[in-house]
């Protein structure tokens, strides 16, 4: 039996992912969903592992979008269903995340997200999640400890059950895959089935209908509000810092634990605000807790949503409070203690007897010698790069997306002149297919080709243009962690891509198993002569599965 499913009380060394799953468990998860994209990884990896066992029902999904959807299915029929995903997963969902909240659920349902600050495992942005909060009205939560992620979770679900509306467990990455003791408390069993019960005034978003959802979903987030404002979740902490303090420190997530340790090396006390709800905030107690001060410090990662807040709320609380926030803390990248340590001490006028500044500027202006990530020692994709660059010609222009193949984009391949997300690649090539005749190459997984690249590839042969489109059928979703995808699913039931690519209307389609690099090359060089698109498929199976 995995460690995670026993039933008794006591504690387990988790992540901040497998706290959740726990979470998950202890609350009666029965539908579990997600696509899988590090750092919310192991909540899939997890949950594939247990899932028969645990008598859970699980799949990864083809994206994020239809793994909403699907937990949502299961949440109108009444069952208790969690959705993961990372911080990018939740703009391929947001078309459906969107309404999801006015009709709000039946079941009980909880969305984790994983945010990824300093990018350290995305190629894309630094996006921040939170603005959904806003833009959704969707209830967001924000543990700071692997611990608070099972309560969190488990706090989550009620609140779903209470309001009828899925709610967000935010993390970042420093939390994801931060480990700690967690105290367990009882698995509870789920349903096995659940039941959809006609009631269009729920599940259709219909004008005018829609607009009176609208307002049932402002009424409940001001219900939550004020369960915000008595929650546990949001905590003063006072530490031994004076009930005189001038100065007052407001935080949220991960951030609270860079406040503490900046606080411990800086040898002084000040009360904190922690907040554990985000949307919607308990403003109440934020305006109680700022009257007191003549400076506050917002220290939050990544764009200054809570400051704005209190700047907000200052206002009318306390006119004349100083708020610091990003022009003191950087709005770019993962915070660090020493970032917290500099803000404070500037504040409080506290002399450092260690020059944290020149500390840090040290590290930027260290000269350390590039090492560029590679593909794995014997991953195929070293063959499939070397032969279409030798065969290509020097003027193509090579496209590329996420997954391990983006790695082409380094030294020594050096082969992606645009990269931004799954499904992207032949979208662009299309684009520039048409706008300047020039050759495009554009690369693809055998995930993202179900993720994302089927529309887009439709796109090209409905609108007539020639990119030439390599799918990298590796036979496994392989930079997040081998998890089986639609072409090569562990249960068999494997779906054809050069099926799915020959309904779509491409009449030049070759298979290749890299047995010969030369006839890649060949291939390379006849199909980019071509007038329509053409797709070569290179199939080789990741080396680690």
């Amino acid at each position: 039996m995995e460690e995670i499913l026993k039933n008794q009380k006591g504690k387990l060394i988790l992540l901040g992912n497998e706290a959740i799953v726990r979470g998950a468990l202890e609350s009666g998860v029965q539908f579990v969903t997600t696509y899988p994209g590090t750092p919310a990884s192991e909540i899939g990896n997890v949950f594939f592992r247990i899932a028969k066992e645990a008598g859970v029902y699980f799949e990864f999904s083809t994206n994020e979008k239809v793994a909403l959807e699907a937990a949502a299915g299961a949440s109108f029929s009444g069952l208790r269903t969690l959705m993961a995903m990372k911080n990018f997963g939740v703009n391929v969902a947001s078309d459906f995340l969107l309404p999801l909240c006015y009709s709000g659920t039946k079941g009980e349902m909880v969305i984790m997200i994983a945010d990824d600050p300093s990018c350290w495992s995305s190629a894309q942005t630094e996006e921040n999640t939170r603005s959904f909060a806003y833009l959704a009205h969707l209830p967001f939560l924000e543990p700071s400890t692997p611990q608070e992620c099972k309560d969190f979770t488990k706090l989550a679900f009620k609140l779903s059950g209470q309001f009828k509306l899925p709610i967000v467990i935010r993390e970042t990455t420093r939390l994801a895959l931060q480990s700690a003791p967690v105290k367990l408390d009882k698995i509870i069993p789920g349903k096995t089935k659940g039941k959809f019960i006609k009631n269009p005034h729920q599940f259709s978003t219909m004008p005018p209908r829609v607009l009176g959802m609208k307002n049932e979903l402002l009424a409940k987030i001001e219900k939550i509000r004020e369960i915000s404002e008595k929650s546990p979740l949001n905590q003063i902490d006072r530490g031994r810092a004076s009930i005189n303090s001038e100065v007052g420190i407001i935080t949220s997530g991960v951030s609270y634990l860079y406040v503490k340790e900046a606080l411990q090396e800086l040898n002084i006390e000040l009360p904190i605000l922690k907040l554990g709800f985000f949307y919607p905030l308990p403003e109440k107690k934020i305006s109680s807790f700022i009257k007191k001060f003549k400076k506050v410090l917002i220290v939050e990662e990544l764009e200054p949503f809570l400051e704005r807040e209190v700047e907000r709320l200052a206002k009318t609380a306390n006119p004349k409070l100083q708020i610091f926030g990003k022009n003191l803390i950087p709005i770019t990248g993962e915070l660090k203690p020493e970032y917290v340590i500099l803000a404070v001490s500037k504040i409080i006028s506290k002399k450092l007897k260690f020059n944290f500044s020149s500390h840090l500027n040290k590290f930027k202006k260290l000269k350390i010698a590039r090492r560029f990530p590679q593909l794995c020692s014997g991953c195929p994709y070293w063959l499939v790069f070397s032969a279409i660059k030798r065969a290509a010609p020097k003027d193509t222009i090579f496209g590329g997306e996420i997954g391990c193949y983006m790695l082409a984009a380094y030294t020594p391949h050096e082969m992606q002149d645009y990269l931004f997300c799954m499904g992207s690649s032949t979208s662009i090539a299309h684009g520039i297919s048409q706008a300047s005749g020039q050759k495009v190459i554009a690369f693809m997984g055998d995930s993202s080709f179900f993720h994302a690249g089927i529309p887009a590839l439709i796109n090209t042969v409905f609108n007539k243009s020639n990119p030439l489109v390599v799918i990298l059928d590796n036979s496994t979703t392989a930079m997040t962690g081998q998890q089986p995808n639609p072409g090569a699913p562990v249960s068999g039931n494997k779906i054809s891509i050069e099926n799915i690519v020959k309904a779509i209307g491409i009449k030049n389609i070759k298979i290749i198993s890299l047995i010969d690099t030369k006839e890649l090359e060949e291939t390379v060089k006849e199909f980019l002569n071509n007038q329509e698109a053409s797709v070569i498929i290179v199939r080789k199976p990741c080396i680690r599965i």
